[in-house]
């Protein structure tokens, strides 16, 4: 949707927009809940694509991860007492379209698997930014529970980009190039 602006160049908020922080953080929250589910829908794609059997154990793995990082969501609205909804991320439905789009423009082998591991950091990257933020606004906002669980999946996603940028450097770009 193109945002309305008024002459001056500012952006005009929309009528439900967030006045609190903590109406901020519910939103980053709604973004990332649908976030983690596309990619629970979306990781098996690009494990069927993938060639390397380290990266199909990667992408396997980390579909278990992505599943408890939908729960960890679930229970992180519970603690704020409401209900977990998804909201539609453009961000992560963006970098999921340019993620088929790689896989669909190289051939099945080693470039496809580096292009994999390529569109793979991208969407862990913007996890990490992501959870980091909304971590930051439970810690201000004093929801200790709510930044455990937000810290926790901001772990695993640090480490899965860890994970993969080892994989890239020690087999998979090796082989392509």
């Amino acid at each position: 949707m193109a945002k309305k602006t008024t002459t001056a160049g500012k952006v005009k908020p929309k009528a439900d927009a967030a006045e609190q922080l903590q109406d901020f953080m519910v939103d980053g929250m709604k973004d990332m809940y649908w976030a983690e589910k596309a990619l629970v829908k979306n990781l098996p794609k690009m494990y069927k694509n993938a060639t390397s059997k380290s990266l199909k154990e990667a992408i396997n793995g980390h579909i278990e991860e992505t599943k408890g990082q939908v729960k960890r969501l679930e229970d992180a609205f519970k603690a704020l007492k409401l209900k977990p909804e998804a909201v539609k991320c453009d961000a992560m439905d963006g970098l999921l379209k340019e993620a088929e789009g790689i896989m669909e423009e190289t051939e099945p082998g080693a470039v496809r698997d580096a292009a994999i591991i390529a569109a793979a950091q991208k969407v862990e990257h913007y996890e990490i930014a992501s959870y980091g933020t909304l971590a930051t606004y439970a810690k201000l906002l004093k929801h200790k529970e709510v930044l455990a669980l937000l810290l926790q999946s901001l772990a695993e996603e640090k480490n899965c980009d860890k994970d993969l940028t080892k994989l890239a450097k020690t087999e998979i770009n090796l082989k392509a190039k």
